[in-house]
């Protein structure tokens, strides 16, 4: 028999100081059978459980540890519209009609975000527009042409460039060469936003388990999935575990990489002060490799994102870690105190497209969200669910995304990826 492990209870970050859901599921006892088994309560699953519940399926959501515990509780909690690659090369890579349905699907993730918010009351201090700043000169063109291709190609009249001028009064820090701002990207308390959903899926009827790891999936017409406290037997299986997969799923493994990425909260700052950092309270992504992303949280705390690394550890002292890059941009802040440091894991895919599909007709997966995964993974959560129930058109259009495994698979997929990741940090640098 096989010990049950309590759930670990969420990482000491500023979002876990600030739950507005405070609610917990018991772990799975026993056997239950249902139509849908989600493995996962992050975004994707708990997505995918509310879309599903609406449609009136049975649906049980198995979760290691808490709600959002990973990624999902974790993260900057941006939602850029668009994908994670710039629209002008995905029409390269996959030609003007394809490349427009992913435009229009991010548009409409982002759409999601805000009608989940609305329509189930959830309180997470929901925000509007991002700032892309130019951290090198030769990223000024960049974000121009970005700006004048979606507006001729797309007539996208939501974000316009912004000259160095405009950027120094918007942003307290002479660091940046120009801008880009997109108006109907948000931003939110993205913990509060997950834990929001989940009550709402909660309430339509969802069976959620909290501290209930998946050890196994049998395949077949009727799946069976196993705890170590009980067994769910299910007509489909949803896989959204991300970077937390492990050797879960061996088939999709390979196509995904883990990787840490690193936040930290200072202490609430005064009014002059943050609105000296960001005058007009959007959130602000930089244009390097390794990207920097910052935002002011409702109470004037400026929660700042930087640094990564590709290990099994995080690095020892996480405030002074990501610290060093905050200070790159607002030296001002050298005396302000770090209340929280704290990180995460996170999946990216080796071209930076989605990773959607199915394994042995009836399980279904969505991963590798390349740091965009607030909106696509709460989107991909409505593509599953419109798949399950008979309309596959949209979950298809993703599923034929071309998507490589890394090259020697999990074994060797580390090794090869800190060397790409450690050339483009030195572009960076120089």
């Amino acid at each position: 028999m096989q010990t049950v492990k309590p759930a670990q209870d969420h990482t000491d970050s500023y979002y876990a100081a600030s739950l507005r859901y405070a609610v917990e599921y018991p772990p799975l006892e026993g056997d239950v059978e249902t139509d849908v088994c989600v493995v996962g309560g992050g975004y994707t699953g708990v997505s995918t459980a509310l879309h599903l519940a609406e449609k009136g399926y049975r649906v049980v959501l198995l979760e290691s540890n808490r709600l959002g515990w990973g990624a999902s509780g974790r993260n900057g909690g941006h939602a850029g519209t668009g994908q994670r690659k710039e629209q002008a090369e995905l029409e390269k890579i996959l030609g003007h009609e394809l490349a427009t349905t992913l435009w229009e699907m991010g548009l409409e993730a982002v759409e999601l975000l805000e009608d989940l918010i609305k329509r189930h009351e959830i309180d997470c201090d929901l925000k509007r527009g991002i700032l892309h700043v130019a951290a090198k000169p030769g990223d000024v063109d960049y974000l121009r042409e970005g700006v004048e291709y979606l507006q001729e190609k797309y007539n996208y009249q939501g974000s316009r460039f912004i000259e160095k001028e405009e950027i120094r009064e918007m942003v307290g820090s002479g660091k940046f060469h120009a801008g880009m701002l997109d108006e109907p990207s948000l931003h939110m308390h993205p913990l509060n936003f997950l834990l929001g959903m989940a009550k709402a899926a909660d309430k339509a009827g969802v069976k959620i388990f909290e501290g209930s790891r998946v050890t196994d999936i049998e395949k077949g017409e009727t799946a069976v999935i196993k705890t170590a406290g009980g067994r769910v037997r299910a007509k489909f299986v949803v896989i959204g575990c991300n970077g937390y997969l492990e050797k879960l799923m061996p088939e999709i493994a390979p196509e995904i990489m883990p990787i840490n990425n690193f936040m930290l909260a200072t202490e609430p700052l005064p009014e002059g002060l943050a609105r000296e950092l960001i005058r007009d309270d959007q959130a602000l992504q930089d244009s390097l490799f390794v990207i920097n992303y910052w935002k002011l949280s409702a109470d004037n705390r400026l929660l700042f994102g930087g640094g990564e690394n590709y290990s099994p550890r995080f690095p020892r002292d996480l405030k002074k870690f990501v610290r060093k890059y905050m200070l790159r941009i607002y030296p001002q802040l050298e005396d302000t105190r770090i209340d929280y440091a704290w990180g995460g894991t996170l999946a990216i895919t080796l071209n930076r497209m989605p990773d959607f599909g199915r394994i042995s007709g009836n399980i279904f997966y969505a991963q590798g969200f390349s740091g965009h995964g607030l909106p696509t993974a709460t989107f991909a959560g409505k593509l599953l669910a419109e798949v399950i129930s008979g309309t596959a058109e949209r979950f298809d259009v993703m599923a034929s995304l071309p998507i490589l495994k890394f090259p020697g698979g999990t074994l060797l997929r580390w090794p090869g990826l800190v060397a790409g990741m450690l050339y483009y940090s030195l572009r960076d640098k120089l």
